[in-house]
């Protein structure tokens, strides 16, 4: 009897340099035996590490196998025996790109292997590359079409800049390798989707596209990267949303164990192949990739409810039935890793930008997820340390936990910000509030927020108010525009319209999905759209802008 067991990935490609390049693999066997085929008649091979991420699990809310409908097969977190192979191959030549295909041997000696695919190393300075920007994508309705029109637009793509929260849920497996929805993280970078999109009673299915494969992917962290508490015997949902500072995990639980009692980024540790910085911290980078310096940050926080109905722990406030359970308390929307002046990141930051390999760049960008400049929601409240205020009655009972943010202590607005403009930073990219718009400083420092490639929470504009504010009015929550005074920029070549044609500078829609090229030749970022109602259409070019040669020239 034939074996049904496959790959469970098909290879993808991370951080090449001069001479090398790593390619991972997933498989659901530990195996007897992975390796990569390589370069003329692929003669070449080079086996692999191996590990098991243990943190990637089902559960009740996964959609997998034969899993349509909460709680069918999983009742409660299970681990998945899920394995990882990475191949380090170490002997490339600058700008040779060549063939390589991956192959693992199962415990009965079956050998099962990948499609052939190309890979090269990091291209050399004044190679022409296009490179995808984007984010968001958790296994939301429209990545799959968005990522087929970006293969179908595009003969090769060289990269991809992918600003934070890959899947919805880090530690739930599916969502990665193979939600039953069609639209996991790996199938539709790997043009192996197969999700169904329905309008006006026309279905079609969309692939994704295969990228990922032929092009190395340079991630950061989001929010959605990030776990919380672990292996509590809650649901994973619960478990993603059960995250509490360090110093407070340290106050209730002492110095053991403080990240499974806090938050982690485990299983996107064990995923990615991330280089790590002179601190040895995994959650921020950079690389040299052609004409470009990639700073990847790590600049994300807890997100919260706006409001503590159903016993949301809330941006704001703790629900009445926990004031007396310090330990259930969310802290609000508390900082993953911190950027202020003077933290240990922002130091590193400080001597990146001060690097010969950052100076002598041709373009400068940063990429991060929580938004310094947009018309969405989630730039509030302030990017900073919330505020507590607790309030008791006479007996010293409390009455109620709520918190502050001080917009005048935004840490990216106040801190980070100025010292990208002083360094001649060209670009920010970011993501976070599902949707497109950009802006220029007036120092001419662009930032990009490309994130409307699944659903959409709208934009802060026209009549148009957010719905993430308190019940209080002053001046740290800003109800319409950009809370720090730019005004977003009209797309240059075809703009949505408003209801009275006049040009909108953003667009924030559950049918429409947008990608972003950046051209390294022209130092040209175009922005695309697609409707997905209308799957004969062409994708339409709405918005494009240069790169000056240095912001400080």
């Amino acid at each position: 009897m034939k074996s049904r067991l496959k790959l469970l990935t098909e290879p993808f490609l991370q951080f090449p340099n001069e001479t090398s390049i790593r390619v991972v693999w997933f498989t659901e066997f530990m195996g007897d035996g992975h390796a990569v085929a390589y370069g003329s008649n692929l003669l070449k091979s080079v086996f692999t590490k191996n590990i098991r991420p243990i943190h990637l699990r089902e559960d009740e809310q996964s959609r997998v196998g034969k899993q349509i409908a909460d709680g069918q097969i999983y009742h409660k977190p299970v681990l998945r025996e899920i394995w990882r192979h990475e191949a380090h191959l170490t002997d490339l030549t600058p700008d040779k790109r060549i063939s390589y295909r991956v192959t693992s041997i199962t415990e009965d000696t079956e050998l099962i292997s990948s499609r052939t695919y190309t890979l090269e190393p990091a291209p050399s300075i004044g190679k022409p590359l296009k490179i995808l920007l984007t984010s968001d994508h958790q296994i939301k309705p429209m990545v799959a079409a968005n990522l087929q029109k970006v293969t179908e637009t595009f003969k090769r793509i060289d990269a991809v800049f992918f600003a934070g929260d890959l899947a919805n849920i880090p530690d739930r497996a599916s969502e990665w390798f193979d939600d039953n929805r069609g639209n996991a993280f790996f199938p539709c970078l790997q043009g192996n989707a197969s999700y169904v999109m329905e309008y006006d009673g026309v279905k079609t299915t969309y692939t994704g596209g295969q990228i990922i494969q032929n092009a190395p992917i340079f991630p950061c962290i989001g929010n959605h990267e990030v776990m919380g508490r672990f292996n509590t015997g809650k649901s994973l949902n619960e478990e993603f949303n059960d995250t509490i500072p360090r110093d407070v995990a340290h106050q209730l639980y002492g110095e053991e164990n403080l990240e499974d009692n806090s938050f982690n980024t485990d299983t996107f540790e064990k995923i990615f192949s991330l280089p790590e910085t002179e601190t040895g911290e995994k959650g921020y980078y950079a690389v040299t990739f052609g004409d470009v310096r990639l700073i990847a940050l790590n600049v994300t926080n807890m997100w919260r409810h706006p409001t503590t109905k159903n016993s949301h722990r809330g941006k704001y406030a703790e629900p009445e039935s926990e004031l007396n359970n310090p330990e259930n308390w969310g802290y609000g929307q508390h900082i993953y890793e911190a950027i202020a002046k003077g933290s240990t990141q922002y130091n590193w930051l400080v001597k990146e930008l001060s690097s010969l390999e950052f100076i002598t760049a041709r373009f400068k960008v940063v990429m991060f997820h929580h938004p310094p400049h947009t018309l969405g929601d989630n730039i509030v409240p302030a990017y900073t340390d919330p505020v507590q205020l607790i309030e008791r009655d006479d007996n010293g009972n409390i009455t109620s936990v709520d918190y502050e943010y001080p917009k005048e202590q935004d840490y990216i607005i106040r801190d980070l910000v100025p010292l990208l403009e002083q360094a001649g930073v060209q670009l920010v990219f970011y993501g976070h509030s599902h949707l497109w718009n950009r802006f220029v400083s007036p120092s001419g420092m662009h930032f990009l927020e490309t994130s409307n490639v699944g659903n959409s929470y709208g934009a802060a504009y026209g009549d148009s108010c957010r719905g993430n504010l308190p019940n209080i009015v002053n001046n740290n929550y800003t109800e319409i525009g950009d809370p720090y005074g730019l005004e977003p920029v009209v797309p240059t070549i075809a703009p949505l319209l408003d209801e009275y044609g006049k040009p909108l500078p953003y667009i924030a829609s559950n049918e429409i999905t947008v990608f972003s090229i950046f051209d390294t030749e022209h130092g040209r970022i175009s922005s695309y759209r697609f409707d997905t109602r209308k799957p004969d259409y062409e994708v339409i070019k709405f918005d494009e802008f240069e790169l000056k040669k240095g912001v400080l020239e």
